[in-house]
C-alpha cells in the first residue's frame, strides 16, 4: 500500500539517494541537501513523499509563488514505477496547491524525455507555447545544462 505524506527529516538520506540516482550529474545549483534545506525553510508542506512498506518510493516538490504553482523534482524509484506512485504524488501536490489558492500549475521537462511527457499528458497537462528562460544568480555556479 502506498502512503502519501509530507517529508520528514528521517527521509533525507533516501530522498538524496533517489535524486542522485535520477540525476547523477546535476547542475552545480541543484545540490540535493541544499534543495531540501531550502524547501523545508520555505514551504515544507509542499514537500511530499510516497512510502511503501516503510521505504521511500518517490517524492515531489511543489511550489506556489502566489500566481502559479510549480511541480519540481518528481521521482519514483525504478522498482516502484508503473504502479501509480507518480500519479498519486502529483495528485497530492495539486490538491495541496489548490487548498492554498493556486489555480494553475506549471512544470518543466528536460528535452528528449518523451516518456515523461506522455506521463504528464495522461494527468491532463499540456505542452504550452512558451519560451523558457533562466539566469543563474550565483557567480560561482556554472551555466545550467538542462
Amino acid at each position: 500500500m502506498v502512503v502519501i505524506r509530507g517529508y520528514r527529516s528521517e527521509d533525507r538520506a533516501s530522498v538524496i539517494e533517489m535524486w542522485d540516482q535520477a540525476w547523477p550529474e546535476p547542475a552545480i545549483h541543484n545540490v540535493p541537501a541544499e534543495d531540501i534545506d531550502r524547501k523545508m525553510a520555505d514551504s515544507a508542506d509542499l514537500f511530499i513523499v510516497a512510502e511503501i512498506g516503510g521505504i521511500i518510493a518517490g517524492c515531489v516538490l511543489a511550489g506556489f509563488d502566489g500566481h502559479r504553482g510549480w511541480i519540481n523534482r518528481l521521482v519514483v524509484k525504478p522498482e516502484h514505477r508503473r504502479y501509480g506512485v507518480g500519479q498519486q504524488l502529483i495528485r497530492e501536490a495539486e490538491e495541496r496547491l489548490s487548498k492554498i489558492g493556486c489555480h494553475k500549475v506549471n512544470l518543466q521537462i528536460r528535452e528528449g524525455d518523451e516518456s515523461i511527457v506522455l506521463f504528464y499528458e495522461s494527468l491532463g497537462y499540456r505542452i504550452e507555447p512558451r519560451t523558457m528562460m533562466g539566469k543563474l544568480l550565483s557567480t560561482t555556479a556554472e551555466p545550467p545544462t538542462g
